[in-house]
This record gives structure tokens, sequence and C-alpha cells, in this order.
């Protein structure tokens, strides 16, 4: 099983298709198609969240604090048994992004989530991953609370691997049937024509980058998929930092 870490900044732009179009010309000069979009098509990605039974994860991401953190099963498109899918932590610290993440078998990895004795380290795992996913599982009581996917198409720089963006379209979420094998399917949550723009860097983003951003004025939204979903499908309330009750609706594009 395939070990990854990853810390960086993200940046998030919600932008529409006149946009991406223009972006992609001027990009093309710097960046190279991520290896399953050469074809010119996207790939599907579809996430498992999974939260507390009174959504204690995503309402503490909700309110913006120094830290949070999420736990999610990836799969690329719809897995089949002997598919590897991946199994991921992802933490927000002072806005650096560190992402921990171990691949299993689809036909192993709901056992994996719910059953202590299936999480053991093989011989090709890192056992530290491991035992931060049942840490944070054990902590937490988690179950699986939103199934999220979307179309992508990414990029990665032609002099570094720092830097990397991604396009994603056609996101869509449910609450029932919480699991790859019910197929990519979903209510929108944005509307049709949009794109949530995504710019991950190890270190600052590069001049003729910003220079581009800043020649178009698009500057960065704080979108997230589980959280706008979340919101979409309740009203929640939060104390900001002077202690009055805030009520949160959709901030959906």
């Amino acid at each position: 099983m395939a070990i990854e870490v990853f810390n960086r900044y993200e940046n998030k732009y919600m932008i529409d298709e006149v946009t991406y179009k223009m972006l992609l010309e001027h990009f093309s000069e710097y960046l190279d198609k991520d290896v399953y979009n050469q074809k010119g098509h996207p790939y599907k990605i579809s996430n498992i969240y999974y939260d507390t039974v009174d959504h204690q994860l995503i309402k503490n991401s909700l309110a913006k604090p120094k830290y949070k953190e999420k736990l999610r099963l990836r799969a690329y498109g719809v897995p089949n048994p002997d598919t590897k899918i991946y199994v991921e932590i992802k933490k927000k610290v002072n806005g650096i992004v560190n992402k921990r993440r171990t691949s299993v078998k689809a036909n192993e990895a709901y056992d994996f989530m719910i059953k202590e004795n299936q999480r053991k380290a093989q011989d090709d795992m890192n056992p530290q991953v491991i035992k931060e996913i049942d840490y944070m599982i054990k902590r937490y009581d988690l179950f699986p609370s939103m199934y999220i996917s979307y179309d992508r198409i990414a990029y990665f720089s032609k002099t570094t691997q720092d830097l990397r963006i991604s396009f994603d379209s056609n996101i869509c979420y449910r609450i029932d049937n919480l699991n790859f094998e019910a197929g990519i399917h979903g209510k929108p949550l944005v509307n049709s024509g949009y794109y949530l723009m995504e710019i991950k860097a190890a270190h600052n983003m590069p001049l003729w980058l910003s220079q581009i951003l800043t020649h178009y004025n698009i500057y960065p939204t704080s979108f997230s998929k589980y959280g706008n979903a979340y919101n979409k499908e309740h009203q929640l309330i939060l104390k900001n930092a002077r202690g009055y009750e805030t009520l949160i609706f959709d901030k959906i594009a």
C-alpha cells in the first residue's frame, strides 16, 4: 500500500468558463497537463467524508480555527473491488495544509474504517500514518457523513514539482448511499459553467502566476466542498470571536 505525505499552501478561486478558457491559454506556456488529462478529458474523483453523529468536524472547520482536520476515503471514478483507493487525513494549521494518506483495496476500505483490527500496517505501509488514522477514528467515533464527487483537470509546473493547479467542475454531493458502488451522482453544489480552481504550492506563488491572476482580477475565496454542501443541508449557528451567534447560510457560486 502506497504512502504519500503532502505539506503545502492551498488557495481556491471560483471562476466562470470564460475566465477558465483565458487562463488555460496563458498556462500552456508554464504548465503541463496531468498524465490522466493528456487527451483533454477530466478524470472523476469521488470522496466519502467521515464525521461525528453531530457533525463536529465540519462545524469546527466552518468556524475557521487555526487548526482543523478531516478524514475521507478517496477513489478515482467508480472503483472495482480490487481497485486501490485512499484513506486520507487532511489537516490545516495556520494556512499550511498537511495531507497524509495510505492506499487500501476498495473491498477492504469500509472494514478498515469501522473495524479496529483491520487497521494494521502491512510491510509497505507507514505505521505512523496508520496510527494517526486509527487515533482520529476512535477519538471522534467517526461515521460516513457525505459523498462528494467532481470532474478534475490538473496541471503541473514545467520547471518545478512544487506547483499544481487543478480545475474542478460538476461538483455534486449526497447524504445517502454513502458508498462508491452507488455511482457518481448527487445534488449540484455550484452552478453549471463554474470551476473551482485550486493552486497548491510548497512555497510562494511564482511571479508569472501572480501577474496573470492580478491582470484578470482573480482573488482567493474561502470554499470548502464539504462545508458548503453541509450548509446546503443544514443552517448552521456558530459563535464568532466576540461571542455572538452567527447564522451561516449557503455561500454557493
